[in-house]
């Protein structure tokens, strides 16, 4: 009877312990579950943190470049109007110049128009001339003539006037010295000569002068209107000729024709 009754009584002794250490573990597993939760949170936590941080930095620099790149938008924007406003004033330049530049051409081009015609009728003109000329010449040569001079010796071509005397002088086969001479002034130098007048006769058309060459005087007197006076003048005689085409009162006015190879004068009149 003891015995049972021992039994009985430590029973719920055991039971109660093995309750106790189920409490036990459940607490400890409790607590290890819950510092495990505890420490999950916390890092979940650091992590949300980091998270929320690294969006802000984010946002501050997104933030940051749209607000660079509006103002470099804007700075474009400011300089490319600047640009354009004076490729537009350059543009506008460049019109007025080609429209002006044109307006000239138009003018050049008419002046050049009326300049050119001006010109047809100058060139006309001078067609006529010429034409005038070659019958002037033509008549100015038919109207020379040989002549058979004071010596005896048949002379060129005789000049009468100015015109004809132009004509001899272009035709180059002898040197032409025009000349005036005074009744009562010193030889006057022509050449390489020296011509003195002593008389003058209008009215008769006579004339009486002294040639000086080679120290030599030569007294032409008396002699008459467009004849050839001659005389032979250097080192190697060579023929001169003195023609009066126009005498006056006391005075005469005429040339002297010496050969192309005849000494020249140090200064030719």
């Amino acid at each position: 009877m003891e015995d049972t009754i021992y039994s009985e009584e430590r029973f719920p002794s055991g039971l109660l312990l093995l309750a106790l250490a189920v409490a036990l573990l459940v607490a400890i597993a409790s607590l290890v579950w819950s510092y495990t939760l505890s420490h999950q949170l916390a890092r979940a936590e650091a992590q949300l943190q980091a998270s929320e941080q690294e969006s802000l930095r984010q946002a501050t620099e997104l933030a940051a470049t749209d607000r660079q790149l509006r103002a470099t938008s804007e700075e474009f924007g400011d300089k490319l109007g600047i640009t354009q406003r004076q490729i537009e004033d350059r543009a506008q330049e460049i019109l007025h110049q080609q429209q002006a530049a044109t307006s000239q051409l138009a003018r050049q081009e008419a002046e050049t128009r009326k300049q050119v015609g001006t010109v047809s009728s100058a060139v006309s003109g001078v067609q006529t001339d010429v034409g005038g000329v070659k019958t002037e010449l033509t008549n100015t040569e038919q109207q020379l003539q040989h002549a058979v001079g004071d010596l005896g010796v048949q002379s060129g071509l005789i000049a009468t006037n100015q015109q004809q005397l132009d004509y001899l002088k272009h035709m180059g086969d002898r040197t032409y010295y025009q000349f005036k001479l005074l009744k009562g002034q010193p030889p006057q130098a022509i050449a390489t000569v020296k011509l003195q007048l002593h008389k003058a006769d209008a009215k008769h058309s006579r004339y009486t002068l002294e040639v000086f060459s080679d120290d030599k005087k030569i007294e032409k007197k008396d002699r008459s209107l467009d004849e050839p006076v001659q005389f032979y003048s250097g080192k190697q005689p060579l023929l001169y000729e003195v023609v009066i085409d126009s005498i006056g009162k006391n005075e005469v006015e005429g040339y002297l024709s010496t050969p192309k190879n005849a000494p020249q004068p140090t200064t030719v009149p």
